[in-house]
């Protein structure tokens, strides 16, 4: 069995010494080490790699590419609500409706034209809106609509400022690929068609 070797006067020589601090430090760096490790990945963690945010990107609000145009040089107060555009469609047209003024006992009704380009190739929304006299003809105008629109395919509450003021029905067009939005606001009932992939976020935009 080998014996540590000592100096002269019976104590350890400095080689031992020297390796006695080596083992003690090889042991505290080994500590350290570890203990290194369990603070930064184990807790609370904080030298692990956090996922970079992904940045949020907002597409633009669609604007149109025409002028609104069409309206009377006389309007009444309803009238000047309907706004001049609605997402990329600009207010092209308005005709008084009078029949419906007539047969649904309106204050007034108006057809209105919403497009987003010319021609052919322009995107057309139509819009019928009326006024009555109070919430309860306004009411049965709109049940009526609803009623002749068909089978609604969504619905829901038409709200202001967390406050029912009315509702919306939807309901597939008379033409392929359309779609019909009815809707009551208060005193007020509108009706939009137009392409079924853009009719209901029109709605969403229009101000009344």
């Amino acid at each position: 069995m080998s014996q540590a070797r000592t100096g002269g006067n019976g104590r350890p020589s400095p080689e031992v010494f020297r390796r006695r601090r080596i083992v003690v430090a090889s042991a505290a760096g080994a500590l350290v080490l570890v203990v290194v490790l369990l603070t930064a990945f184990v807790w609370p963690g904080f030298a692990r790699e956090e996922p970079t945010p992904q940045a949020t990107v907002t597409a633009p609000v669609p604007t149109p590419t025409i002028a609104p145009s069409g309206r009377p040089e006389s309007q009444t107060a309803f009238l000047k609500a309907q706004p001049d555009t609605v997402l990329a469609l600009a207010l092209q047209g308005v005709t008084e409706d009078k029949d419906r003024e007539k047969e649904a006992d309106a204050v007034e009704a108006w057809q209105l034209t919403y497009a987003d380009g010319t021609g052919d190739d322009a995107t057309t929304v139509q819009v019928e809106a009326g006024q009555w006299e109070d919430e309860d003809a306004a009411a049965a105008a709109y049940e009526a609509l609803v009623k002749a629109a068909g089978e609604p395919t969504g619905e829901g509450d038409v709200t202001v400022d967390g406050t029912k003021v009315g509702a919306y029905v939807v309901t597939p067009g008379s033409s392929e690929g359309t779609a019909v939005v009815t809707w009551r606001n208060g005193t007020a009932v509108l009706q939009a068609t137009g392409p079924a992939d853009l009719v209901e976020d029109f709605y969403s935009a229009y101000p009344l």
